[in-house]
């Protein structure tokens, strides 16, 4: 008679069977997007105050990450920890805020003890529940219905699909609210201007470009020698030809140093850099994003810009380099 060990997990079967079950319960879920939601969504847009979201365990976790995607897309809002509230966190809370209390059960002790406190205060209370029937369900001004079929959890004990109901209900809010305010990818790197967005968005060509004796700038009579101790000493792969009131007259660059030299008839001493410079080069604006040098810059295949004024008086110069150090690109 054999004997047989333990079945060898199917480790790729269990997180299928993990994602058929949420996707079912996302289904359900998005059914009830309804006059509840939009009711939600009207009373939060109204909030003359900020958004307060509360919730114990892992219904808190998910309203931390509502409270945090509010606050970055156009609606003020913060986390307040229930049994914190209770000693002293309702402070935090004025008459002015609406609250956004999350709870799968609708029976969390640490959020029913707040209720008479806010309806005193008259905080307008919005609740996130798995049970219709619940008393904080029917507490609230408008409840938000995010009950599941099942968890993903076989044992039914762990939160994996009611939290992931709750969380992409939170999402649908803050999406909802975004529309509504009409808020702009502007206004988004406005409050991340750390990340790569708010760099993309809000840095400007002035803030990075090169300006006043950075600039390498030659007269027109200048030779292509002296041209080249300019481009040696600013460092910036090229030089302005300007005329005396600093007008653009035309861009000498190391590539056109390169194609120079490939002339064994050029004099470097002699040869008027006039004659090599390109005439039309491309320019930008210091009021330009620094993102659309990077953009001019890769649809010409050029490394280097000259920043010119409304009437085509030279006030800076930056690279490729100039925008990989301000992590543009």
């Amino acid at each position: 008679m054999s004997v047989t060990g333990p079945a060898k997990p199917n480790f790729a079967a269990s997180g299928r069977r993990v994602f058929d079950i949420e996707i079912e319960a996302l289904r359900a879920v998005v059914a009830r997007i309804d006059g509840d939601f939009s009711r939600a969504c009207t009373l939060l847009l109204a909030t003359r105050g900020r958004v307060v979201c509360v919730g114990m365990g892992k219904s808190g976790h998910v309203a931390r990450k509502i409270a945090a995607t509010f606050a970055s897309t156009g609606t003020p809002a913060f986390f307040v920890h229930p049994g914190e509230a209770a000693h002293g966190d309702l402070g935090m809370i004025t008459d002015a805020d609406t609250v956004l209390a999350l709870s799968n059960s609708g029976e969390t002790d640490e959020l029913l003890m707040l209720l008479p406190v806010l309806a005193r205060q008259g905080n307008v209370l919005v609740a996130m529940t798995g049970r219709p029937d619940s008393t904080l369900a029917r507490e609230a001004a408008v409840h938000l219905d995010v009950s599941v079929p099942a968890e993903a959890c076989p044992l039914d004990l762990a939160p994996t699909s009611s939290t992931t109901a709750a969380l992409a209900m939170g999402d649908a809010l803050a999406v909802a609210l975004l529309e509504a305010r009409g808020f702009t990818a502007e206004d988004f790197a406005r409050s991340h201007p750390a990340g790569s967005l708010g760099r993309r968005l809000l840095l400007h060509i002035r803030d990075v470009m090169h300006g006043g004796d950075s600039v390498p700038t030659v007269p027109a009579d200048a030779t292509l020698g002296e041209a080249l101790v300019e481009m040696s000493r600013k460092r910036l792969g090229m030089t302005a030809v300007v005329d005396g009131e600093r007008h653009l007259l035309g861009l000498f660059t190391d590539g056109d140093l390169r194609r120079t030299l490939d002339d064994d008839g050029i004099d470097v001493r002699a040869t008027p850099i006039a004659t090599l410079m390109t005439k039309t080069p491309r320019t930008i604006s210091e009021d330009a994003l620094a993102i659309e040098a990077a953009q001019l810059m890769e649809a010409h295949k050029i490394n280097a810009l000259v920043v010119v004024d409304g009437k085509r008086r030279v006030v800076g110069a930056l690279n490729i380099h100039d925008l990989l150090r301000a992590r543009v690109v």
